[in-house]
């Protein structure tokens, strides 16, 4: 697909909380496609730095988030992660979180990644009440080899209008319709802060999951985990995203992910929805951290609508 000039002149402040670029022409395509559609990105130097296998020191990456803070530096219309993989924890202690909430509570400002990110998220929204986006990064997603259409258009449908919505497939899934926050993302990143200061109490939650490389058993041992810490039993459903990239053994004897996920549902009680385009495959919805949110489903089809998300404003 190509990225079309459809909503000119945002500013996108680039941040890499994580690893460094392992695909260095990925970013530059996605640099050039978001430019290519009108918009200024900044924080370019970011991809030059590495520190072992993270994107900088753990004080240069936790700078990259407290800028944000900074009452002498503009506000980016957009902060865009570079990419996932490791690093977003170390910094968690170091995050200037009641500068941030002063700064970007109320602010128009959409704060976007998944993967690692999600521990950036979390640790926002438990700590100052800050809503940020689970969605596309710069490298794998905007500047993958082939941009995928779902993934582009949704994010600027998502920032550009008060109130959002996302529609897929769900066959096989009883009728419902129930209201929550919205929250979750990388399940082993959830999974991983439970029980630290970081990790947000959500009662009533929609809570959607993702991972990557991650075989069925590990799956349901994370999400077994999240029930026995009472995080499970807390929401109103859990919808669920892309498991991908892991792989499966004779010895596993038919037990794959779609297993797992049956008996998690049985065990936790609540309503389980499948096929969330949300997770590192190539499609994905741009969803809210901490939104209120609307989750439907009827003849096999899921709706999800949310409002109250930070949208930049339209230059």
């Amino acid at each position: 697909m190509t990225a079309q000039r459809m909503h000119p002149g945002y500013n996108i402040r680039l941040i890499a909380p994580s690893g460094y670029p392992h695909a260095p022409e990925a970013m530059q395509r996605g640099i050039a496609r978001l430019e290519g559609a009108g918009h200024r990105v900044s924080g370019k130097d970011v991809l030059d730095r590495r520190e072992l296998r993270f994107a900088g020191t753990d004080a240069e990456r936790a700078a990259d988030i407290n800028a944000l803070a900074d009452a002498s530096r503009p506000l980016p219309d957009i902060a865009l992660a570079i990419r996932g993989g490791y690093g977003a924890h170390p910094i968690l202690p170091m995050l200037d979180y009641a500068g941030l909430e002063v700064r970007l509570r109320h602010a128009p400002v959409a704060l976007v990644g998944h993967s690692d990110f999600t521990a950036v998220q979390c640790a926002l929204y438990a700590k100052s009440g800050i809503v940020t986006y689970g969605g596309p990064m710069l490298g794998a997603d905007f500047g993958a080899a082939e941009l995928d259409p779902l993934t582009w258009e949704h994010f600027w449908n998502t920032l550009g209008h008060d109130d959002g919505h996302a529609e897929w497939a769900a066959p096989e899934t009883p009728a419902l319709a129930l209201e929550g926050t919205l929250w979750g993302g990388n399940l082993a990143i959830l999974a991983g802060l439970v029980g630290s200061p970081y990790f947000p109490r959500i009662e009533g939650g929609l809570l959607f999951v993702e991972d990557v490389a991650e075989p069925p058993y590990r799956v349901e041992r994370m999400l077994y985990h999240l029930l026995h810490a009472g995080v499970l039993g807390r929401q109103k459903a859990l919808i669920v995203g892309d498991f991908t990239g892991y792989r499966m053994s004779a010895y596993d004897n038919g037990y794959e992910v779609g297993v797992a996920l049956d008996r998690i549902a049985a065990a936790a009680g609540i309503p389980l929805v499948r096929g969330l385009p949300f997770g590192h495959g190539p499609a994905k919805f741009t969803l809210p951290f901490g939104a209120a949110a609307r989750l439907a489903v009827a003849d096999g089809h899921a709706t999800l609508r949310f409002n109250g998300h930070p949208r930049p404003k339209t230059p």
